[in-house]
């Protein structure tokens, strides 16, 4: 392997003595036992043991000689994240607090249903979009997630429901990654995660069970389809750029125009014809629920494969959005169902523990002064009543 590639490698890597394995591709992988001499073939004998067997322990790793093994322990590890909490919710949603390099925390969630087990990934420390209805956005921002830290999420779930033990049923089935972060943002190591998601030697999940959700990152979205071709969900919220300028503010730089021909591109370029975006929606009561809202949404969406996730936005301390009402949120998903769209309704999950779509929080070690601000605000401010957005 050239030295670049290594270095590439090893700077991919929190600051330690060894290089940690844990989140390196099948490709990388092959990389790094080339340049200890050794056949690329090594690269799917310790994706197997670590992601298939949950083996972190090179001397257990049999079929590899005892020269290999040695060899590994000297400049090799599979390093986890900190396990820092797990709440189970009433409802069997499952959400961990994880420690990562650095001392920040992250969250993620697996959600229990009749014919699958989700789990929702973070991708980075805090948020740098800074949604006005994400309570993860309020936390700031540190920095991004390594490969490794990503793909120990999964690994992390998994030891916890004994998936490892090729016995037990597979209890996460599927993925999605939207957790903390903006995972386009995080390109390559969100990337480098989801191959090792998608690969059959590790996790071997469909691409149509592993899910990047996207809030609208359009020159990343565009060179997307080139490496993979996993499910995609565009994080919408508003149906026009005066309301999602408010809502989102990255749409200010790429407008909704901009972002849907992306995703239609993404579509486009999917080895099958049959492949379709999930547009998520968030519903916030007297902001975006209202009938011109769902029409302008329908008209906008007419030219991209779709179907349409209808969220019930879900409090958090400080915010001033409430929930949808019950009678608006009908109102909304029938009129999107006559322009005849497929429309789902999320059941809002966990939030005994704050682990529904829009509350997590994690801890993060802010490096842009906005969780300061939000407390400062929150330590002030008066009860004001909800703004309105047209």
């Amino acid at each position: 392997m050239p030295e670049s590639a290594l270095a590439d490698i090893e700077n991919s890597q929190p600051q330690q003595d060894k290089i940690n394995l844990l989140g390196l591709s099948v490709s990388r992988l092959g990389d790094f036992f080339e340049q200890l001499g050794e056949k690329p073939f090594r690269a799917t004998q310790v994706v197997k043991w670590i992601h298939q067997m949950g083996e972190r322990d090179f001397d257990q790793m049999t079929n590899l000689s005892k020269a290999l093994r040695e060899k590994l322990n000297e400049t090799a590890e599979v390093r986890l994240p900190e396990v820092v909490s797990c709440q189970d919710s009433s409802d069997g949603t499952r959400k961990w607090l994880i420690r990562v390099e650095g001392g920040s925390c992250i969250e993620m969630v697996y959600i229990p249903e009749k014919d699958r087990g989700t789990l929702c990934v973070s991708s980075q420390i805090g948020c740098a979009l800074d949604c006005s209805f994400c309570a993860t956005g309020k936390q700031g921002f540190n920095r991004d997630l390594s490969a490794a830290e990503i793909i120990g999420q999964l690994w992390i779930a998994a030891d916890s429901f004994d998936q490892f033990d090729t016995k037990a049923p597979r209890r996460v089935t599927n993925v999605v990654m939207m957790g903390m972060g903006e995972p386009l943002m995080n390109f390559d190591n969100v990337v480098d995660a989801m191959s090792l998601m998608l690969e059959d030697n590790a996790y071997g999940l469909s691409k149509r069970r592993v899910t990047l959700s996207t809030a609208g990152v359009v020159p990343a979205l565009d060179k997307l389809a080139d490496v993979t071709d996993v499910s995609l969900a565009i994080s919408l919220h508003a149906p026009n750029d005066k309301l999602r300028n408010e809502l989102v503010p990255i749409n200010r730089k790429y407008s909704l125009q901009q972002f849907i021909d992306s995703a239609k591109n993404y579509i486009d370029k999917m080895p099958d014809n049959r492949r379709k975006a999930t547009v998520e929606y968030t519903l916030m009561d007297q902001v975006n629920d209202r009938s011109v809202h769902a029409r302008e949404l329908a008209v906008l969406l007419k030219d991209l494969p779709c179907k349409i996730n209808l969220i019930p936005f879900n409090p958090f301390p400080g915010t001033e959005y409430r929930r949808v009402t019950n009678t608006a949120l009908d109102r909304f998903r029938d009129i999107l169902q006559g322009e005849g769209y497929t429309v789902t309704v999320r059941t809002t999950r966990g939030d005994d523990i704050a682990a529904a779509c829009g509350q997590l929080a994690g801890e993060v070690n802010d490096r842009t002064k906005r969780q300061q601000r939000y407390k400062s605000k929150l330590a002030s401010a008066e009860e004001t009543p909800v703004k309105i957005l047209g």
